[in-house]
Order: C-alpha cells, then structure tokens, then sequence
C-alpha cells in the first residue's frame, strides 16, 4: 500500500495505526484482500464453479479441486467473488515434490518435452536425459512467430487465420494461456459464425471427447494448457468416440448399447473417418496457432506436439504482440524498437526467425530464474526434510513397535531425561544450595510429575545433593506410575501411552509448521543486515525444532504422570444398576396405570376430568438435601436419588 492507501485503510477500519503491533492481524488481512483484488484474477488463477473459488493450475490449465491458498488469501478472494468465506487451512504435513520424488529408490520416467529441463533433471535427482528418435520422421512445419503491436491486433489476426484455415477444410488446435483468453476467442469466433469447441477448467469433463475429434475436417478446437492429455489426435477424427456420438444422437446410452449396436455405427463412423483423414492429410494435417509463449519453452513444446504424430503432416505457428506479459517484461523492448526501425503500422505484423530466437532467449531467461527459484526452496526444504523425517521416524515407531515403554519410562527414557534437565537448571550444583530456585523446581515437579518433592519424596534441599534429590523424586514418581499401571492394566496403559504422545506430537508439529511458514516469509530481511537468509533460517528453524521436542516431552510426561485411574467398586456399580432397574420399573408400572386409568375415563366418558386430575404420592416427597429414606446415611441425591 501507498502511504495514502495506508490512510484510506485506518480511516475504513477505525484504526489510528496500522502497523501498531496490536493491528498486525488488521494489516495481514488488508494485504490479503489487496492481493487478491489486485494479483488474482478469475478464469485466470482461478474460476468460480457452484459458490465456490476453485484454483486453476498455471502449467496444466487443470481445476486443483481440494487445494487451497494459504494463510487467508483463499477467504479474501471468496470475500472479493461474494461466495461463502469457508474457514482457513492449517497445513498439516508439507513436501517439496522434489523431495517428495526422492523418497524413492529407483526415479525415472518418460516425456516428450525433458529436454529443455535436462539441466534441472541431472543438478535435482542425478538423472541424465536421453532424446530418443521419433518412430516416424517428423514432418510437422513449424513458422516463425508474427509479431504485432497490440493485443487487438493479435486477437484479429487470430481470427482471420482460424477463419481463413476453417473454410479451407484444415483442423485447428488454438491454445490459450487462460480460460479468459479462451473464452475471448470463442466469442469473437461466435460473432463470426465459426462452430467450435472449447477445452479449459470450466469443460474438463468432456476433454478426451473434444480432444478426440479435434482432428476432423475444419474442426477449430481452443484449449488452455489442458489440450488433451492422454488422447491422440487423430487426423480425421477417432471412429470409436464418433460411433459413441451417433449412438446419443440415436437416443442410446453408449455404455448401455448392445455390442452389435455399437459395431454398427463403429462401421459407419471409420468409413466417415477414412474419408475426412484423406482430405484433411491433403490440406496440410493438424495446425496449431499457439496466441502466447510461455514462461516455460516446455509448455509451448507440449502445445506444438499435439501435431505432426507418427508422420501425419501438420504446422505450427505462435502469433503475438508486444502487449503479452512475457514480451512486455523481457523481450518488449528490443523487439519494440526493432519494429519502430523498420517503421511498422498498426495492423501489420513482423514475421522474423531473429525474433523467435530473441523470444527464446527471454524464455532461457525466466526459465534460468524459476529453477535458481525452485533451487532456492529445495535448499529451505531440507533443512525442513530433516525434522521432517525425525518427526515421522518417531509416529512410525511408535505406532508399530509393540513395546515403547523404555524410551517413555525408562532409566534413559523421556520423563527420566527431562527429570535431569529440570534439577540441574533450577538446582545447580556450581551454584551455592542458598542460590537454588527451590520453590520454582517444586511447583514444575509438581506439575509435571504430580509429586511435591518435600512433602511426598521427602526431599531436603540443603543436605541433599542434585543427584540424590533426582533420585528421590524419581523413585516416588516412578512408584506412582507403577500403581496407576496396576490399577489400568499394563496394555491399557500401554495404549494411553500411545495415544498421548502421538496427540501431542500431530499437534506441535502442526504448530511448528505455522511458526515455519511465518520465520520463511520474514527471513528474506536478515539480508539488510549482511547475513545470509539461508544460514540464519538453519540456525532459527533447529532451534524451533528443538523448542518443539522440548515441549513433546514435557507435556507427554505431564499427561502421563498426572493420569486419575478411576475404578468403581463393584458393590456400589451393582447397587446403582439396581436402583436404576427399580426406577424404570416404576416408570413403567405409572404409565400402565395412567394408560388404564384414561381407558376407563373414556368408557365412562369423563376423560377431560381425569386428565385434569393432579397426581397424589403414596409418601411425602423426599427433598435432594434430606437423608436418604434407606438408612445409609447419605443425603437422597448422593443415594437413592442420584439417578433421578
């Protein structure tokens, strides 16, 4: 914000000063909701489906249903579209995928598009990449871009050619950036009378049918980043997915066709399909009109691979302007004054293999800056690995290992470890007995063992040593423990033990992961202090690591030694089990008489009186404070009233 967005903002919500630490809450939320009104833009980074904000992934143009912003951006832009605010994510477990790959033994795997990325491949997991021949030789005819001023100028441009290649009988395959830039090429398609389909986020259902017939004779297909997956496009179209479409237009189920149903119009389909394959073969195969490079030369890869398969003749071609984000940040400006020098008009565009390698360049350029991006969070993300895998390791052991008892309780265990660390920090023993901080040891003995070491363990601060006055306390607590456990049950115990620890480990580790994402958005600014970010994260994460092991011991051992064993006597519980029986037996006996009395009322036809008529005891009502009428000396609700 600008120092006059500032004051707009403390005028709105009332407050004297943002940045006051009190309004750090107030100020997160207002950065928020700036960011989502002014960086995130619907059927761009997101699209709203059935009231709720559903983000769109920027490489594949995929929904990521599930997925959600962090720390309250999600809720400002609900906030911003006017959709329920759901409540805010915690982050629960984190991985990089590149750690998350690494987790396996054996990494490999195929694609056509690696080559580009063969650097970040070989540096990130160790893998070299092998380019492997094409089956058939590759005859697809990829142009040099055009290049126009503006953006209105590339949107006709692009209409004039799908037009121009739709009338001559040849297949088109546009792909967009966005869903709006693909929904703005339909519309002006529409005004024009072009029949199309379109393939983004908001039509994912029906993509491997769009995708499928995308090859057919004068078939103009849009797609974001999407464009079809996972499903060749035939030149011509797929028989199988077009005798499925006359199956519907026939009013059958496909899925619920006989198979001489389907084998009928499979027949008729490939006669269609042989004959449009022919003619779209002699008019020059699939063409691809890319509207935008992308920030990655993979993706613009990925689109231009969708034509020239197995030897079918196909062309590509990328048509641009000076407007479009890429061009405008790194390659605008000597391309800019390029067009100037050769003093373009509006309308007419530069057509130049310079320029595509110029493009290129810029491309190299922001994909050189994502992987030193992706390299930095790898480094941020090992450090995280490490706890990661303490902490995991430790869920693991003990959610398998059948006997955890020593490393809780034992000689060497937690609660033993954590009794040591207390004593020698409050009782030092270079420190004078008069010095020691006795009454602040007493009260987290107490707390945390349920023993009071003078009055239960006998201690005796100024004849006793640190050593023996831990060993005191530690034979009382330990002797407690061993009372509980007769009481419990070893594998009951045992069980709760499990429990325990597990909850406070999933709940520190939740909390350690908030305070984790907090110190790596901050850590940036150590920078101005000559210190490197990395280095200071390293050093300030371990010690919140070991802030949060601290913590897991403590309250473990406090859950465990303050545990109440509760056990009834069996006299009393079968003495409560027969009052209840006696009381349900009255129950019961009062609404039969009640039953029979307004059955007899209403033969003799006085059921008004009866039901009017107050009911009467047999005995003076007994109030809860009086003794019980048994004998036991007890007031009546602590006795024979207690379950009433």
């Amino acid at each position: 914000m600008t120092e006059q967005g500032v004051s707009k903002a403390e005028k709105l919500l009332g407050v004297s000063n943002l940045y006051d630490p009190a309004n750090m809450e107030l100020l997160h939320c207002v950065e928020q909701a700036l960011k989502a009104h002014t960086l995130y833009k619907l059927d761009h980074h997101y699209v709203v489906q059935d009231g709720e904000v559903i983000i769109v992934d920027d490489f594949t143009g995929r929904l990521m249903q599930g997925r959600r912003w962090s720390d309250g951006l999600h809720q400002a832009v609900e906030a911003k579209e006017g959709v329920k605010i759901e409540r805010e994510n915690q982050t629960l477990a984190t991985i990089t995928l590149q750690n998350y790959f690494r987790m396996y033994e054996k990494l490999g795997g195929m694609t056509g598009t690696a080559e580009t990325e063969a650097e970040e491949f070989n540096t990130v997991y160790g893998l070299d990449v092998v380019i492997i021949p094409t089956n058939r030789p590759m005859v697809r005819k990829d142009t040099p871009d055009v290049i126009y001023r503006t953006l209105p100028e590339k949107w006709d441009a692009v209409v004039d050619e799908i037009k121009e290649l739709h009338k001559n009988g040849q297949p088109v395959l546009v792909g967009t950036v966005s869903v709006e830039n693909s929904e703005l090429v339909a519309e002006k398609l529409k005004k024009i009378g072009v029949p199309h389909n379109v393939l983004n986020a908001k039509y994912h259902e029906r993509e491997a049918e769009i995708v499928a017939q995308a090859g057919r004779k004068g078939a103009v297909t849009i797609a974001t980043n999407m464009a079809g997956r996972g499903t060749d496009i035939l030149l011509g179209g797929n028989p199988e997915f077009l005798a499925r479409e006359y199956l519907k237009r026939m009013e059958i189920n496909p899925d619920e066709a006989t198979p001489e149903q389907f084998e009928e119009q499979l027949v008729r389909a490939r006669l269609v399909v042989e004959n449009e394959h022919r003619e779209v073969v002699a008019a020059g195969g699939l063409h691809i009109l890319g509207t935008e490079r992308h920030e990655s030369r993979r993706i613009d890869n990925q689109l231009r691979g969708r034509a020239g398969r197995q030897g079918d003749p196909g062309s590509s071609r990328f048509v641009l302007s000076l407007e479009d984000d890429l061009m405008r940040i790194f390659a605008g400006d000597k391309v800019r004054s390029m067009m100037e020098w050769l003093g373009m008009e509006k309308g007419v565009a530069i057509e130049s293999r310079t320029v595509s390698k110029q493009i290129e360049r810029a491309q190299k350029a922001v994909e050189a800056r994502n992987f030193e991006t992706r390299k930095h969070v790898l480094k941020y993300d090992d450090v995280m690995n490490k706890q990661r895998e303490t902490i995991y390791t430790l869920r693991r052991d003990l959610m398998f290992q059948s006997e955890h008892r020593e490393y809780l309780l034992g000689e060497k265990g937690v609660a033993r470890d954590l009794l040591h660390d207390l004593t020698f920090s409050f009782l030092n023993p270079q420190v004078a007995p008069d010095l020691w901080d006795v009454d602040t040891y007493a009260a987290e003995i107490e707390s945390i063992y349920a023993v009071d070491p003078a009055a239960d363990a006998g201690v005796d601060y100024k004849r006793m040593g640190p050593a023996a006055i831990e060993d005191l306390i530690w034979e009382k607590a330990s002797a407690s423990y061993a009372e509980k456990e007769k009481l419990a049950g070893s594998e009951s115990l045992r069980a709760y033990e499990r429990y325990i620890m597990l909850n406070i480990i999933d709940t520190q580790w939740k909390d350690h992961l908030l305070s984790i994402d907090h110190l790596k958005q901050g850590i940036g600014l150590v920078g101005y202090g000559q210190k490197d970010p990395l280095v200071e994260y390293k050093k300030q994460s371990f010690d919140m690591f070991q802030d949060m092991l601290d913590r897991i011991d403590t309250n473990t051992t406090r859950a465990l030694f303050n545990l109440e064993i509760v056990v009834k006597d069996e006299r009393e519980e079968m003495e409560r089990l027969e009052r209840l029986e006696r009381q349900r037996a009255r129950r019961q006996a009062a609404g039969m008489a009640f039953t029979g009395a307004m059955a007899t009322a209403q033969a003799a036809g006085d059921t008004e009186e009866v039901r009017h008529t107050p009911f009467k005891r047999d005995q003076p009502k007994v109030k809860p404070n009086e003794p019980c009428y048994c004998g036991s000396g007890k007031k009546f609700k602590k006795c024979h009233g207690s379950g009433i």
